[in-house]
């Protein structure tokens, strides 16, 4: 059914304005909480699912995560190794806020079984932090980095935003040469999303002047391709880049369509059985926490998929990934070629420049990933 875990945190120190995510401050006594309500969810569906294998990877989202206490993460791992197994070399993230981490609290949370950090610094130009609603300065951000390396972190990623509002491509390049000068196993690069009903929303609607317009945000995108891959990383999905033999495993399957379960107020499930079953838990906590305490999983909207579900998702998910869609695999998972199923799709897109085929494999061009929505509705029932 699954061989991935996902524990979502839904608390932050302070809201982003730009942040759709499920996440909320806390008060007094709510970190504590929650840890054991996750553990009793945990037990839950134990009950109710089973790991196909020992799990592969385990991932703390948020939120922020590293607002847990360090013995909360190791509970849960403990747990998770008890009813689920936990492999051997598992890779276990925690994403963590630099406002958030000291060497001593990484150290902690190193020794809790964490061996991947994902630091959400997000841009190093203190101007563009503030206007981000972020609690930590460029000088943290650095710190933080340095903290985790001397805590034992051998591999840490972190995540950066282009396309904000006033940057430049002088400034988006300098934010590139000081995430290289770091030295991160693991890069992320997001253009903008305004989300529906954020601050950002109301500060900058859509064609606000604020905004870098598109051919500038796609400049921006081909500029930190072009340093990040000169510089040896690979670009192996979308908007992410790893040295070689760091990619984000949990991340990446995902994209594969490997069972993960979701534990969590907000935090969403896909189980491999049939052509797979997608669910969620509520987003609100204290719907969230009475469906646990009632011996209940907290679990809405389940959707099994139809064969035509899953075709389309094998596609979408699939190309995000520099490596593409092997035609192969689809057609051991469907029974029938790509070519049958997709051909249209494919070769008009082809046309247009946005896929390229290489014997059975399908992968988006560089300008198919500045143009990814459009190919991915191509194959959408």
């Amino acid at each position: 059914m699954f061989t991935r875990l996902y524990i979502h945190i839904p608390f932050c120190r302070r809201k982003c304005p730009y942040c759709a995510f499920v996440s909320q401050e806390p008060s007094a006594g709510d970190m504590e909480e929650y840890g054991d309500i996750l553990l009793a969810e945990m037990g839950l569906a134990a009950q109710a699912f089973r790991a196909e294998r020992p799990l592969t990877s385990v991932y703390f989202g948020g939120g922020t995560p590293s607002l847990l206490d360090p013995r909360q993460v190791s509970r849960l791992l403990e747990q998770a190794a008890r009813l689920f197994g936990l492999g051997q070399e598992a890779e276990i993230t925690l994403e963590a806020n630099p406002g958030t981490v000291d060497q001593e609290r990484l150290a902690t949370f190193r020794a809790a079984g964490v061996n991947r950090l994902s630091l959400g610094v997000q841009s190093f130009h203190d101007p563009m932090l503030i206007i981000l609603g972020r609690i930590h300065s460029a000088t943290e951000a650095k710190e933080a980095f340095q903290a985790a390396r001397s805590a034992g972190f051998a591999n840490i990623g972190i995540d950066l935003i282009h396309a904000l509002p006033g940057q430049t491509l002088a400034l988006w390049r300098r934010e590139i040469e000081q995430a290289l000068a770091l030295a991160p196993e693991h890069i992320s690069v997001y253009g903008l999303t305004v989300e529906e009903d954020t601050p950002f929303a109301a500060q900058y609607g859509d064609g606000s002047p604020l905004l870098p317009n598109e051919d500038l945000g796609a400049t921006m995108f081909e500029e930190a391709d072009d340093l990040l891959t000169a510089a040896g990383y690979e670009h192996y999905e979308i908007a992410n880049y790893a040295l070689p033999g760091r990619r984000s495993d949990h991340n990446s399957g995902y994209w594969r369509r490997d069972g993960y379960l979701g534990l969590g107020a907000g935090a969403h499930t896909f189980l491999r059985t049939g052509y797979g079953t997608r669910f969620g838990n509520p987003a609100d906590l204290d719907t969230y926490a009475r469906a646990v305490a009632q011996g209940r999983l907290p679990h809405q909207d389940e959707q099994p998929l139809t064969r035509q579900d899953a075709m389309a998702e094998f596609m979408f998910l699939g190309l995000r990934m520099a490596d593409g869609i092997d035609g192969n695999g689809f057609r051991r998972e469907f029974g029938v070629g790509l070519d049958e199923t997709f051909g249209e799709e494919v070769s008009k897109l082809a046309t247009l420049g946005l896929l390229e085929t290489a014997g059975d494999r399908v992968y988006l061009t560089r300008r198919g990933m500045l143009l990814s929505n459009q190919v991915f509705a191509s194959f959408l029932p």
